[in-house]
């Protein structure tokens, strides 16, 4: 199923620009506010049990004045608390959970209230006034039978389940609907609590008798009238959010998608052959900067190959023209006159037919060869001894008119270079010492920081200087007649590359100096 949606999802995608991409983005994070008013149920539920801790301080404070003004309570003074006995009360509604009761109902019918509770009732009442006056909260003294002893209306609230609790000693608090709600502000409707109302009941406790209930009710804050009263700011302050939009998102089109669409441009220019890499913008985003400095680098290195691609071309269709120009003048010569020839000028022009022809399959191999070692790749984990290569080098290259000596230490640390690279490299560094004269090579090892140095030193004639500096070029020898191709060392530079390990030559003031340098193998 997943697999079906997805490939609905790419066959359906819209081609988008990157900067039509960060316009999304950027729009979505200035929308977020908006987005988030589905949340603010969390912040209105935060806002009803502050009201409701603000009605329990206020019904603890006018319970406790209205003990103590109680007729007939013990006006001993009352022991400290312990610290034990500071308990807050916990809220008890949730606008998710609890439930909403209707409007409270008028006062029933009843006697008169309790003559201490009237009289504890005027006592209390300039208390309460200035209370409620001032948190606009309801204010209800009922007596012990929950008959209304303050308040505007009379009768009995005995039958409201709050005020039963309260009775009963445990104070409660409930939500109930309002019956005069309308509608003030046009967001009203997003709010649950503005058409609710909270009511708290606390009991007054006399003597350890709950001798009254202190009954209040108050509306919840409003969420939205102050979005509503400071609708001009926030309406600014959406107008200042889109500007900045704007301004960032030509911020990204400078700093983003105009160096990358003049980037591609010019790449597509460079890859049909015109034009160049164009200068790095100074708006651009540091790593737009990096990408232009890669692509340039690439670019330069991929002109670079062309080169040599094109140079190597020619130095092939050179190499390959002399012998085959050789084959096929000699086969003319035998078709014309071969009759006429004697056997030993036919064994002279097949002999050169034959060498032209090993000639040639030996530039084949060198080539395919070459070949393989550009394509070499670095392989992972490579830990090498070079001791055992270096001396079957040595076995193999030694003879009774040509001496490999190894001049090495005890031990030596382990290379990350393949033993095969590494022995085709020695073994070209013997046979162009042996071809070129020499009688003896030396090779010598040692240590520098992080790779290992072999230096390979012969008693020859050395290199000429004109030389030196196309030693590695493909197809360059100074023995072509004696059957040398000139890629030997051009394959061991791609060999050892491919490793990170180099070949180098080395002015040296008697006979021919090379040094290989390979990189230690890590832990």
């Amino acid at each position: 199923m997943i697999r079906r949606l997805k490939a609905f999802a790419k066959r359906h995608w819209p081609a988008l620009r990157l900067r039509t991409i960060l316009f999304l983005v950027l729009f979505f994070v200035a929308a977020l506010p908006g987005l988030s008013a589905i949340f603010l149920r969390v912040y209105e539920n935060t806002l009803v049990r502050q009201t409701e801790a603000e009605l329990v301080a206020q019904g603890a404070a006018l319970a406790a004045a209205a003990e103590a003004l109680w007729p007939g309570a013990d006006p001993a003074p009352l022991p400290p608390l312990r610290p034990e006995e500071y308990r807050p009360e916990p809220s008890a509604i949730d606008l998710s959970i609890s439930p909403i009761l209707p409007e409270r109902p008028p006062a029933a019918p009843s006697a008169a209230p309790d003559p201490a509770a009237l009289s504890a009732a005027r006592a209390v009442w300039p208390i309460a006034r200035e209370t409620g006056r001032t948190t606009l909260a309801a204010i209800v003294l009922l007596d012990g039978e929950g008959r209304v002893a303050l308040g505007r209306e009379r009768g009995s609230y005995a039958a409201l389940p709050e005020v039963r609790a309260a009775l009963g000693g445990r104070p409660a608090t409930v939500l109930r609907r309002r019956g005069d709600y309308e509608p003030r502000y046009r967001f009203e409707w997003l709010s649950r609590a503005s058409a609710l109302r909270i009511h708290h009941a606390r009991p007054v406790v006399v003597n350890g008798q709950v001798a009254g209930v202190v009954l209040l009710s108050r509306s919840p804050r409003a969420l939205f009238r102050g979005i509503y009263q400071d609708r001009i700011k926030i309406g600014l302050g959406i107008g200042l959010i889109f500007a900045a939009l704007v301004v960032l998102s030509g911020l990204v089109s400078r700093g983003v998608t105009r160096p990358i669409e003049a980037l591609s441009a010019a790449s597509r220019k460079v890859a049909a052959g015109q034009g160049e890499i164009p200068e790095t913008p100074p708006t651009a985003a540091i790593e737009i900067r990096a990408l232009y400095e890669d692509f340039g680098a690439m670019s330069e290195a991929i002109a670079r190959r062309s080169r040599y691609l094109r140079d190597f071309a020619a130095a092939v269709s050179h190499e390959f023209k002399t012998p085959l120009a050789g084959i096929a003048g000699a086969v003319e010569l035998l078709e014309d006159h071969g009759e006429s020839m004697s056997p030993a000028e036919r064994r002279r022009f097949l002999d050169n037919i034959s060498q032209d022809v090993a000639r040639l399959s030996q530039l084949v191999t060198r080539l395919l060869d070459l070949a393989r070692a550009d394509m070499a790749r670095p392989e992972a984990g490579v830990a090498v001894d070079p001791g055992p290569t270096l001396r079957r080098v040595a076995d193999a290259g030694s003879g009774p008119e040509f001496k490999v000596v190894l001049d090495l230490p005890p031990a030596l640390p382990r290379v990350a270079a393949p033993e095969a690279a590494l022995e085709t490299a020695l073994t070209t560094l013997v046979e162009n010492s042996r071809q070129a004269g020499a009688s003896r090579l030396t090779i010598t090892a040692r240590a520098e920081g992080e790779a290992l140095v072999l230096c390979a030193r012969d008693d020859g004639p050395g290199v000429p200087t004109a030389d030196r500096t196309r030693l590695f070029e493909p197809f360059f020898t100074s023995r072509r007649s004696q059957g040398g191709t000139g890629l030997g060392l051009s394959i061991a530079r791609s060999l050892l590359s491919a490793s990170h390990a180099s070949i180098d030559y080395v002015e040296s003031e008697t006979g021919a100096r090379f040094d290989v340098t390979l990189p230690l193998a890590r832990d």
